[in-house]
C-alpha cells in the first residue's frame, strides 16, 4: 500500500512527531510511505533523523517580507498543492489543516479543534473538517467534539509513545547531571509560549512555589509555530516582571536531548487549555516524573488517575508542590505510556487504510 503522509512543518511540533513515528510504524508493518512537508527557512530535513525504510519529499517554501499570518498559510496551501501528485498514492492522509486544504480528497486526522476569527482561516479550519472523505481523532473526547459540531463519526486511534527513549534517560545519570547543574531544580513545560499552552496561568503558579522554594525554576522548551503569539508574549514577560518569575526559555531542544531533559526535571507542567492527546506529558510519565495537567475531559480520558489536575493557577501550584514534595509511584505512569505504542497505532490505521480502500478500491490490494 502507498501512503502519504502530510505535515506542514519540520520542526518538533505535536503534529510533526506523531506523523514521523506514525510513518515509521507503517512502514515497519510493509507500508510504501512517503511524508510530505513543508520545509520552511532553509530546511533540509526534519528535526531528527527518519528511518530510510521511509521517503521524506520536502517542498520548499520561502517567507516573503510583510506576510501575515493569513498570507502564509495561504500561500503554504498553494505551495504544497502546485508539488503534491494525490495519484501516486493509494492513500493519502493529511495530518492539519494546512496539508488537508493542499491536497483535497484525503484522509485527515483531526488532532484538536481550533477557533479563528480570521474568515480565510476560519473557512480553512472548516473546509479541512468537511471536506475530507474520513476523520481520525487521537482521542474520543475530540471526537465526541467533531461529533457534536458536524456529524461527522472519525475512527478514534491513540497515539502511540517513545516510552523506552524516555525510560532509559531516567537512568541516564550523566544526562541528567547536566541539566541540573546547568538548570538547577526545575518545573518543566514543553510546548512554548502561547495561549493554548496555558503559559501564563504557569507563571502564576511559579509565583506562588516560589515563595516557598525560590531556588525552584521554571523552564520552558519548545514553541516553533506559524502562528503571531507576539502579543501573548509581550503578555508573558509582562506578567513575569509583575511575580518576579524568571523563566529559564530554552527554545526547541535537540530530539537527543529532551528525554534527559524531561527525567531530569522535579515535576511536569501541562496546563494546557487544549489538546488532542498530551504527548509531551505521556513522555514525562515513560520517564518517570510527576505530571499536573489541567483539568480537561481529553486528558481525563488519556491519562485517568496517573496525573494529578488542576483547573486555576492555586491549584497548579498546590497540586505541584504536592507532587514535588511526595512524588507519587511511577509505576502507573510508566506502565500507561508503555502500553500505548506507535506499533498498535500503525496497526490500527492501516486496517482502517484497507477498509476505506475496500469501499474504494475493489480491486483490492
Amino acid at each position: 500500500m502507498r501512503v502519504a503522509l502530510l505535515t506542514y512543518s519540520t520542526k518538533p511540533r505535536g503534529g510533526v512527531v506523531h506523523t514521523l513515528n506514525l510513518a515509521e510504524a507503517l512502514a515497519a508493518r510493509g507500508a510504501a510511505v512517503t511524508v510530505w512537508s513543508l520545509a520552511r527557512a532553509g530546511d533540509r530535513g526534519f528535526f531528527r533523523a527518519v528511518d530510510p525504510a521511509v521517503t521524506v519529499k520536502l517542498v520548499e517554501f520561502t517567507d516573503m517580507a510583510g506576510d501575515t499570518v493569513t498570507d502564509r498559510i495561504v500561500r503554504s496551501i498553494s505551495v504544497l498543492r502546485e508539488a503534491f501528485c494525490a495519484g501516486d498514492f493509494d492513500i493519502v492522509h493529511a495530518q492539519d489543516c494546512i496539508s488537508a486544504n493542499a491536497v483535497g480528497r484525503c484522509v485527515r486526522t483531526i488532532h484538536h479543534l481550533d477557533q479563528f476569527t480570521t474568515p480565510v482561516l476560519a473557512q480553512c479550519h472548516e473546509r479541512a473538517i468537511v471536506e475530507p472523505y474520513a476523520r481520525i481523532c487521537v482521542s474520543e473526547a475530540v471526537a465526541a467534539e467533531v461529533r457534536a459540531g458536524w456529524g461527522f463519526s472519525p475512527e478514534v486511534i491513540p497515539n502511540g509513545v517513545q516510552s523506552q527513549r524516555f525510560i532509559d534517560a531516567a537512568d541516564d545519570k550523566p544526562a541528567l547531571r547536566r541539566w541540573r547543574e546547568r538548570l538547577g531544580r526545575y518545573v518543566l513545560a514543553v510546548g512554548g509560549i502561547e495561549p493554548r499552552k496555558g503559559t501564563i496561568d504557569l507563571v502564576d503558579a511559579m509565583a506562588r512555589l516560589q515563595q516557598r522554594d525560590p531556588a525552584l525554576s521554571l523552564v520552558i522548551a519548545g514553541g516553533e509555530t506559524l502562528f503571531d503569539y507576539r502579543d501573548y508574549r509581550a503578555a508573558f514577560e509582562r506578567r513575569c516582571s509583575e511575580l518576579g518569575v524568571s523563566p529559564v526559555i530554552l527554545g526547541t531542544v535537540d530530539d537527543a536531548d529532551l528525554p534527559s531533559l524531561v527525567a531530569g526535571c522535579q515535576a511536569f507542567a501541562f496546563p494546557s487549555t487544549k489538546e488532542g492527546f498530551g504527548l509531551a506529558a505521556m513522555e514525562a510519565l515513560a520517564a518517570g516524573r510527576p505530571v499536573v495537567a489541567r483539568d480537561l475531559p481529553v486528558l481525563r480520558e488519556v491519562f485517568g488517575g496517573t496525573v494529578a489536575y488542576a483547573d486555576s493557577a492555586a491549584v497548579f501550584a498546590a497540586e505541584l508542590r504536592a507532587a514535588i514534595d511526595a512524588p507519587p509511584d511511577p509505576a502507573p505512569g510508566v506502565a500507561l505510556a508503555t502500553s500505548m505504542t506507535w506499533d498498535a497505532a500503525a496497526a490500527a490505521h492501516l486496517d482502517l487504510y484497507r477498509r476505506l480502500d475496500s469501499l474504494t478500491r475493489p480491486r483490492g490490494w
